[in-house]
């Protein structure tokens, strides 16, 4: 009974209090917005409902123009692309293009400028460059009749003048002195005429001739006159490949003939044949490819600044590109010696020796395989040690090895007679030696040849 009675109550609140709510103007207001949000959101809902076909047709057309827009933009931008790849291209051939004919013009540029430099030098060269011609007085005879025995004889009636060789040389000093080879005026009663560049022919002399060396120093005649000479270069500094060019007297007729060619090798040694049929050994001397024949032989070996690098002396026989010029280096001592003495100068240590060869040194049981042993020869004049020479002076004996001559070592290549050859008379130089397999050093004046 209690339990019922608690319920009613309790429903009875309830009611009341909702009463109280629905008279609460604010709940009123909430209650209304609510009610109006749910009506707007299901009539919206009914119009989407109801025109689903017409809305989704629409997002599909725009979506459609969205990708077709998409597509021509990235068709726009391949085709950009096509042609950017296209101009690149183009523009790559045209660059190499440009580049291989700019790279053309500079090879045909180069080969002109080289054209004009070796004309511009032959140019330069050719009034110091002469021939030597050699004549030689031959009688001439004439049939007579001699009154007394009234028979025909013969009878000399002057001389004619023959030529009997020639060669080529170069001016070196103003006052005419010509630098040519020994072979090229190594002839007993002759004449030697120069012939100039510009067909003037004057008489001279010889002032020197090197018995060692192919060289020979001449000196026009005419000393009043003024003459066009050349620049000595430094063959030391030469390298193989090296441009150069021969100037000279061809085949002994076709005067100031030019050829070019490079350095085919440097520190050749060769035997060459002179016309008398001797023979000699040439150390050091340039190898070239530049055409050189008999003619030729005591003109300039020229480099591409129109300075002499060297003394054409030989070509090898059945070869048309193997020729030989001696290097101006070993003939500057040369040169000034006669311009400051008049003769040639030659230094000179006084002793006979062989080059150590590894055969030699197994042979005599030698400490070394390089340098010079002194030796005596086999006469009984033949000295190890020269008396008298600096050799002897200075203490050097037979059987000593000579290894190194200012700290050059001697060896094949650095042969002593070479080394010794570029000092000049008066100098000391430092000889480092083997005496009893014992390393001794000895410094030494050097004289002067006989």
């Amino acid at each position: 009974m209690n339990k019922e009675i608690d319920l009613q109550k309790l429903i009875q609140n309830i009611i009341l209090k909702s009463k109280y709510f629905f008279k609460n103007r604010t709940f009123k207001y909430i209650l209304t917005s609510v009610l109006s949000s749910l009506v707007t959101v299901l009539v919206i809902f009914s119009v989407i409902i109801y025109n689903k076909n017409i809305i989704l047709d629409k997002i599909f057309q725009l979506r459609n123009e969205q990708l077709s827009e998409m597509i021509n933009n990235e068709i726009a931008s391949d085709t950009t692309l096509l042609n950017a790849e296209k101009l690149l291209e183009s523009n790559a051939s045209e660059k190499s293009l440009n580049e291989e004919k700019i790279k053309q013009e500079a090879i045909d540029n180069a080969k002109k400028v080289s054209q004009k430099s070796i004309v511009d030098i032959v140019r330069n060269a050719n009034p110091a460059v002469v021939s030597i011609a050699l004549y030689k007085k031959i009688p001439k005879y004439e049939l007579v009749l001699n009154k007394n025995t009234k028979k025909i004889e013969q009878k000399e009636n002057g001389f004619d003048r023959q030529n009997v060789g020639s060669g080529s040389g170069f001016v070196v000093s103003p006052d005419g002195m010509i630098v040519t080879n020994r072979h090229v005026v190594d002839a007993k009663n002759v004449e030697y005429e120069i012939i100039l560049n510009n067909g003037g022919a004057q008489s001279a002399e010889i002032l020197a001739i090197d018995p060692i060396y192919d060289v020979a120093i001449m000196k026009i005649s005419n000393s009043n006159k003024k003459y066009e000479y050349l620049e000595l270069g430094d063959s030391d500094k030469l390298n193989v490949g090296e441009s150069v060019i021969a100037i000279g007297n061809a085949l002994g007729e076709f005067k100031n003939s030019v050829s070019v060619g490079i350095v085919s090798g440097l520190s050749r040694s060769v035997t060459a044949n002179g016309r008398s049929g001797l023979s000699e050994r040439l150390e050091k001397v340039i190898q070239t490819d530049a055409a050189i024949n008999p003619g030729n032989s005591g003109g300039p070996l020229i480099d591409l600044y129109g300075k002499v690098i060297g003394v054409n002396v030989a070509t090898a026989t059945g070869s048309q590109s193997v020729s030989f010029a001696l290097p101006i280096n070993s003939i500057k001592s040369i040169i000034n010696s006669v311009k400051k003495t008049g003769k040639i100068s030659r230094p000179y240590v006084g002793i006979r020796y062989v080059a150590i060869t590894e055969e030699l040194k197994v042979d005599r049981d030698l400490p070394v395989g390089y340098g010079i042993l002194i030796v005596k020869g086999s006469g009984k004049d033949e000295f190890a040690v020269i008396p008298g020479s600096p050799a002897e002076l200075f203490g050097i004996l037979e059987g000593d090895i000579i290894i190194q001559v200012d700290g050059q070592t001697i060896t094949r290549d650095e042969d002593f007679a070479y080394v010794i050859r570029n000092k000049k008379v008066g100098d000391t130089i430092m000889i480092k030696l083997l005496r009893n397999k014992t390393e001794k050093i000895i410094y030494l004046v050097l004289g002067e040849a006989k």
